[in-house]
């Protein structure tokens, strides 16, 4: 069980009187992918439960991997999620100078040093590891000549190294996970500074010092993170003492693995976040189960609006047992807020689905904005997606549609429906009162003189008005629809239904 807010002090509980400060730090070398939205999303959630700042910063000194156009990407990515930040984007690659500022500092106190060495013997370095907590196995630290001063070789432009102390441990209480120690000589002298590429180029920043001099000059007083930087934590513990800054509270939050129980990757269907918003996916449904990965409120509640999450989010609730993402579990979700949302709530999103599909009319908006709210809310519990409004329910929203195939086949190959539907037409078109009961009469009457099931003709006239076989019930439907729709569209089906009975 994650350390409770109330026995560690330091653990995130109530701290709206500290001036509580976030950040979310994505680096431009992928898209928002589900795993940095959840970090996110804990970010957002304890800033706004604290009445704190949420800081967004872009981590984009990785020149060989970072790609730009990724940037406006993940910023689309956070706000679909409706995550709003308080300050920034701030990007590193211009704040180059204080970083280099810091690795003077620390060369000036002894505790970093130049080295020489050839990058390839320090790559990777201040890479996050696989790790999601638990013991690390104990690595044999090779330290470099460069640390006593005895270079190698003067040739090559040097990097900057942080001089690890040795013969101690580092520690840190961690808000989710709890105590952690490490030996500093398991600790690598870990690179601060790359080496300029050219003579007189700008070294840049690693992830170490970049994390580390941008949370001193912002003021972060929480870091929550995925378990994954676990091992980068004692690295950084040792940067703020060198630079003479208290660390803030660190949290890291369980990884999110995928049914295999392996780390959630493209395999998996995993892809940016945007892809589930072009999926049809509503934000606070997404956000829900997003939330749901890797913390819980206490109780069995599964369903919270936006404003409840934010009531009750706390760093106690995290989990240190790995997450499973479960794509049904998503879909049931977006279902259920399909279905409960307030439709006011909902037609902004339906009406974007047929905007994108070319189907919106303006006065759905205005003058007919009571019919079309009465369509949505006919429609919203066969819906899965936003797109089953423009997709299956087509025909709610425009004559242009086609007769799914296998239901042509099995609705419409009785050889009396041809007469039968002509009958049912010139009944329906004589109605003075256009209702359901309406409706529901005059068909039962056709088949009762006919000396047929109702069933026989409800399922033939479903097809013929939305051409699907499974739709919301018939009588609903045709009072949506209007009169003059049905008629026409049981007129423009006959043919379609006697050239089948002919060929049949």
């Amino acid at each position: 069980m994650p350390v409770k807010d109330s026995e560690n002090p330091r653990s995130g509980g109530d701290l709206r009187g500290e001036g509580v400060r976030v950040r979310f730090a994505p680096s431009p070398t992928g898209y928002l992918h589900v795993g940095g939205a959840r970090t996110a999303l804990f970010n957002w959630l304890f800033a706004r439960n604290q009445r704190g700042t949420f800081i967004l910063r872009i981590e984009d000194t990785d020149i060989e991997r970072n790609r730009p156009e990724l940037v406006e990407g993940i910023l689309d990515g956070l706000r679909w999620l409706g995550l709003d930040w308080n300050e920034g984007p701030f990007y590193q690659s211009q704040r180059l100078a204080g970083y280099a500022a810091a690795a003077e500092k620390l060369l000036s106190t002894g505790a970093a040093y130049l080295c020489y060495c050839p990058p390839e013997r320090y790559a990777g370095g201040d890479a996050v590891e696989d790790a999601a907590g638990g013991k690390a196995e104990i690595r044999r630290i090779v330290r470099c000549s460069c640390r006593d001063g005895k270079p190698s070789t003067a040739d090559q432009n040097p990097a900057v190294r942080f001089r690890v102390p040795l013969g101690v441990t580092t520690g840190f209480e961690d808000a989710v996970f709890g105590p952690r120690e490490i030996q500093n000589d398991e600790i690598e002298d870990f690179v601060l500074l790359r080496s300029a590429r050219t003579a007189g180029g700008t070294p840049l920043p690693t992830y170490q010092l970049g994390a580390v001099f941008d949370d001193i000059e912002m003021r972060i007083t929480h870091v929550i993170r995925g378990a994954d930087h676990i091992s980068n934590t004692p690295k950084q513990i040792l940067l703020y003492q060198a630079l003479g800054a208290a660390p803030p509270i660190f949290a890291h939050v369980p990884l999110i693995l995928g049914p295999d129980r392996t780390r959630l990757s493209k395999r998996h269907g995993a892809t940016s976040v945007s892809s589930y918003s072009d999926e049809g996916f509503l934000p606070e449904a997404f956000r829900n189960f997003l939330v749901l990965l890797g913390w819980s409120s206490g109780d069995d509640t599964e369903m919270f609006r936006t404003a409840q999450l934010i009531e009750r989010f706390s760093l106690s609730g995290v989990s240190r047992t790995n997450a499973v993402f479960d794509r049904p579990k998503l879909e049931w979700f977006n279902q259920q807020y399909l279905q409960k949302l307030s439709i006011d709530e909902l037609l902004p999103a339906v009406q974007a689905e047929l905007e994108k599909a070319g189907l919106w009319q303006p006065e759905w908006a205005s003058s007919q904005k009571k019919w079309f709210a009465h369509t949505v809310d006919l429609l919203r519990p066969r819906t899965r997606l936003l797109p089953d409004f423009s997709h299956w329910a087509r025909a709610f929203f425009t004559d242009d549609f086609d007769y799914d195939l296998a239901a042509r086949e099995k609705f419409w190959k009785d050889e009396r429906l041809p007469d039968l539907l002509a009958r049912l037409t010139d009944e329906l078109a004589a109605l003075p009162n256009w209702n359901h009961d309406a409706c529901d009469h005059a068909l039962r009457q056709v088949a009762e003189k006919a000396g047929v099931k109702a069933g026989l003709l409800i399922n033939a006239t479903r097809v013929a008005l939305v051409g699907q076989p499974v739709a919301p019930p018939l009588f609903d439907t045709m009072v949506v629809l209007g009169k003059e729709r049905v008629v026409s569209r049981l007129r423009r089906a006959l043919p379609v239904i006697s050239a089948r009975s002919v060929a049949g």
